[in-house]
């Protein structure tokens, strides 16, 4: 079935062994909200984290993710970092206002984890699709 990409279950990773996930939720409401319920493991502990992502134009989708345009995730247009504990793992809900984009809109869209200190990537997914609902 081709049924529309509303929801994706998007996998980090990075080296030794280091993981996150972000389940990737647009709700049936007219606010076109994307929840972002990110998690990581197997980082630095104690430390801040930032998550990202970076768009392909709209409605080019061919699975090859070539932006660069970074984006820093967070509450709506507020960053949000998500902090390690003592063993290095992390959770937080971030959350997009995705109401600019035409529903039906499909994106090219990848993500990555930085160090919110540094900014160096610590975590890298692979290219996914979604479409606005």
């Amino acid at each position: 079935a081709n049924n529309p990409t509303f929801n994706l279950e998007v996998i980090l990773r990075g080296e030794d062994g280091r993981l996150g996930h972000i389940k990737f939720r647009q709700d049936v409401d007219p606010s076109k909200i994307i929840v972002l319920d990110t998690w990581v493991r197997d980082l630095e502990p104690n430390h801040q984290y930032l998550l990202q992502r970076a768009v392909d134009a709209a409605n080019v989708v061919d699975g090859d993710c070539t932006s660069t345009s970074w984006l820093t995730l967070g509450k709506g247009l507020t960053p949000q970092s998500i902090l390690t504990n003592d063993n290095g793992k992390g959770s937080e809900e971030l959350w997009r206002d995705v109401s600019t984009a035409a529903s039906g809109t499909a994106f090219d869209i990848h993500f990555r984890i930085v160090d919110a200190s540094t900014m160096a990537v610590v975590l890298n997914s692979d290219c996914y699709q979604y479409v606005v609902r």
